[in-house]
């Protein structure tokens, strides 16, 4: 960044250069304008000629024919690698479907591809070749989606250092900062409360300290996070319904809470979080921080269990348990099925990644366990014909126990053996030692104790995008 009065000689330089043009009387007011933009903002983008991010900025504000078409010629004639991926983002926002058309016209004739008006197949071209960004990429991004949400310009703005991942992959997913509202410390009810749920209707059942609870998928996928204290721990159960993934994380990491929310950004189709102190995005699949100035520290936040059964099935092993409420302040259609009805019924994506990997389905759902460096994906098919699984990775022996609804938990098994499980709460171990499933921890007969280990849920495609290495079992 520089001062307001570097960006008033830059457009001077600028004036001189095109006084004797025939575009000079659309270039002085195109670049006054800027430069009164960047002393109001304190800010400003410090073009070079070839930069472009200005240019691309000015293009998609309110203007008239006659400038536009000035300012696309400017883009044409100093075209460099870094303006493809801002001719993008541009067209996504543009309402004017004339200028849109001129822009993928000159996307196409740049970079010799012919998609037309297809993004996704536009995103896949950039994503799998090397990132090729302006050096104001950040700020272009910053100042283009402001224009949607003014909260939206700090996740960028002076942060292209910062990024842990490739900023062109960071796409805007239709909805502002919360668009999607989180239910924070919802209300929760007791199980006999809970007469709008079937006993077949899906539930994300967790258990913190004793603390039993359910997240009915009808609710959550209208909110995909919630934030409350459970069990004395401060959490976050964030819920991608793109990726199909819910997580329980700690938000507390070495004596900082950090109070996360629904950025309205993506990064290979799986949502981005914030952090209210700092804006900076966090990662979902790994509950870290990737862009902003929380990213590099070194954060990543305990993720803990969460089993994905049926409100029958996790209110027969916890009568205790509580659930959420109806009463959510928020009006939605709460009803199974409800909520991405579309999307979840078909194998289709919402949006792209750069991974195609056909061995699954995209929309399988696979049992996602990683470990040091290691990350391995189980098909929830496969597990539901084996009750009992064992594996390893990254050093970590892990015992998978499924129930009679399909629903997985996973125990260290510190070398002991299992014969045979229930799919209730009953198991014997090959010496014929019997041993009770608690949902923490399975308890022998003898009083040995095994601890469960962290694992969710996913979508195929989404884990393979996040960890494109993950071994695969199915």
């Amino acid at each position: 960044m520089t001062s307001s009065g570097s960006c008033e000689s830059i457009y001077f330089q600028e004036y001189i250069m095109y006084r004797n043009s025939f575009k000079f009387f659309f270039l002085l007011i195109f670049f006054f304008m800027q430069s009164t933009s960047c002393t109001s903002q304190g800010q400003n983008m410090s073009r070079s000629q070839l930069d472009g991010a200005d240019l691309f900025l000015a293009l998609s504000g309110d203007r008239s024919r006659s400038s536009q078409d000035v300012i696309l010629e400017e883009i044409a004639e100093n075209w460099q690698p870094g303006y493809e991926i801002m001719a993008l983002e541009s067209i996504y926002l543009l309402r004017d479907y004339r200028l849109a058309s001129e822009l993928w016209g000159l996307l196409s004739k740049k970079t010799g591809k012919v998609y037309g008006a297809d993004f996704d197949k536009w995103y896949d071209y950039f994503w799998n070749k090397d990132q090729n960004i302006s050096s104001s990429y950040a700020d272009f991004k910053a100042l283009l989606y402001k224009r949607i949400d003014p909260k939206f310009e700090k996740y960028f703005a002076g942060r292209q250092n910062t990024a842990l991942i490739r900023l062109d992959e960071v796409r805007w997913g239709g909805v502002r900062q919360d668009g999607i509202p989180p239910l924070r410390g919802p209300e929760m009810i007791s199980a006999d409360e809970a007469d709008y749920l079937d006993d077949d209707n899906i539930v994300f059942g967790i258990e913190v300290n004793g603390d039993v609870r359910a997240y009915p998928k009808r609710i959550l996928a209208w909110h995909e996070m919630f934030v409350d204290e459970v069990g004395g721990v401060p959490v976050a159960g964030v819920y991608c319904t793109l990726c199909g993934t819910v997580i329980l994380y700690n938000t507390e990491y070495e004596g900082v809470k950090h109070e996360l929310g629904t950025s309205g950004f993506l990064y290979r189709s799986n949502k981005l979080m914030y952090d209210r102190a700092t804006q900076s995005l966090w990662n979902t699949l790994q509950g870290t921080p990737v862009i902003g100035p929380l990213a590099g520290k070194g954060i990543e936040l305990e993720f803990m269990s969460v089993v994905t059964t049926t409100w029958g099935e996790w209110k027969a092993r916890h009568p205790e348990t509580k659930v959420l409420s109806l009463n959510t302040g928020h009006r939605r259609d709460y009803g199974e099925g409800i909520a991405y009805q579309n999307y979840f019924s078909s194998d289709e994506l919402m949006f792209t990644t750069p991974f195609k990997d056909r061995r699954l389905k995209n929309k399988q759902e696979i049992l996602a366990l990683r470990f040091g460096k290691e990350q391995l994906a189980i098909s929830t098919k496969f597990l539901k014909k084996r009750p009992i699984y064992t594996d390893k990775l990254g050093g970590q022996e892990v015992l998978v126990l499924t129930d009679r609804s399909g629903g997985n938990r996973v125990y260290d098994p510190k070398g002991i053996t299992f014969a045979s499980y229930d799919g209730l709460s009953d198991l014997v171990d090959e010496k014929g030692v019997k041993w009770k499933l608690e949902e923490s921890q399975l308890v022998a007969a003898d009083g040995r104790k095994l601890e469960r280990l962290p694992y969710h849920r996913a979508f195929w495609f989404g884990w393979l995008a996040a960890f494109p290495e993950t071994r695969l079992v199915k």
